[in-house]
């Protein structure tokens, strides 16, 4: 009775090229805790409870974060994974470090990110400077990929649907070469006998599905937090657009009508996975260009645990699953684990949410 798969970012280390671009120590625990209101009644920082501002080196953090995990009814966390091309990594140590180590003995699946790394320059035009490109250099680099996570994909923790190895493409249209990264990984699996994988590409809403699909992916995930945006008249959209970009104005949703949105019928066929999200403010990141849910409550999050359950009740079992975005999201305002407002009542609303299902 549904999967729940957690987007897990590994960004909470100190690395030599955030070092070089943000400072000494940065992670982004630092924007987190500088967030600022930016309207009355607006709630920030958010401030993680018991596990407290953690550098994710420490094995004794991912233990306790995937314990926390496993008694609340997550079934995994799928790793954001970074590869640029040329062999180019980022953020990888964590992961390295739960592979190598064995621990948490907990089920987990990657998910590539293959986008741009860029800093925002705050002049009038608006600009950005590419801090790390992504590259798509060719087969030779398909294959470096691969066989860089080969140990990974053969870890008996790793996830699977119908006996294919789950994997997550952020942006599967980034790119005409993403159709030969597929066949690429796909002809790989087999020659090494993990027989293949399930690709899953991200969607807003259903968007340009069809196209996804036929780039080889096998099914898409609707990661759109924001579903109710695409319900409103043009002109709102317009005004929203102008007021956050050229006035600097959050655009705020309330999470009470947002989770209406959130799940759909569009999510019911087997090739489309529901993506749920307890909370979102984008701010610590983006300031007064930020959007948000405001007014998350943990009771509404278990409505929409239900909905979702009810949504893929009637898929094979397989591929029943749905995604929670994010376990550790701190610098979008978005995560499962506990903090000071709520404790752990986002987690304790998705076991009960499930075990409310259940009993029905």
């Amino acid at each position: 009775m549904g999967r729940f798969i957690a987007f897990y970012l590994p960004q909470f280390h100190p690395t030599p090229e955030n070092d070089e671009w943000w400072g000494k120590g940065f992670t982004e625990w630092v924007s987190v805790v500088n967030a600022k209101k930016l309207y009355f009644g607006h709630k920030q920082p958010h401030i993680p409870s018991e596990l407290g501002f953690y550098d994710l080196r420490l094995e004794e953090t991912r233990i306790k974060q995937a314990e926390l995990a496993k008694q609340y009814g997550v079934d995994g966390f799928c790793y954001w994974h970074y590869w640029f091309g040329n062999g180019k990594r980022l953020l990888e140590r964590p992961f390295n470090e739960v592979l190598t180590t064995g621990k948490p003995d907990f089920p987990f699946c990657l998910a590539w990110a293959n986008h741009s790394w860029a800093k925002k320059l705050w002049d009038k035009n608006g600009t950005q400077e590419i801090l790390m490109e992504q590259l798509y250099p060719g087969v030779e680099d398909y294959k470096n990929h691969f066989y860089t996570l080969l140990p990974a994909f053969k870890d008996k923790r790793y996830i699977k649907v119908a006996d294919k190895l789950f994997f997550v493409i952020h942006d599967p249209l980034a790119s005409p070469e993403i159709k030969t990264f597929i066949e690429t990984w796909r002809t790989l699996a087999k020659e090494n006998g993990i027989n293949d994988f399930y690709f899953v590409g991200k969607t807003a809403n259903n968007r340009k599905k069809e196209q996804i699909l036929s780039m080889g992916c096998d099914a898409v995930y609707n990661d759109d937090v924001f579903n109710i945006h695409h319900e409103l008249p043009l002109l709102v959209k317009i005004f929203h657009w102008i007021t956050r970009n050229i006035f600097s104005i959050p655009t705020v949703f309330k999470y009470s009508r947002a989770i209406n949105y959130m799940v759909t019928e569009k999510d019911k066929p087997v090739d489309s996975i529901p993506v749920i999200a307890p909370n979102w403010d984008h701010s610590p990141r983006s300031g007064r260009k930020a959007i948000l849910l405001s007014k998350p409550k943990p009771e509404l999050f278990k409505k929409v645990v239900i909905k979702a359950l009810a949504i893929v009740k009637d898929k094979p079992k397989e591929n029943q699953i749905i995604i929670i975005k994010s376990w550790n999201e701190w610098g979008e305002g978005n995560y499962l684990e506990p903090d000071l407002e709520f404790g752990r009542q986002n987690l304790e609303a998705l076991k009960s949410g499930i075990e409310e299902f259940g009993n029905n």
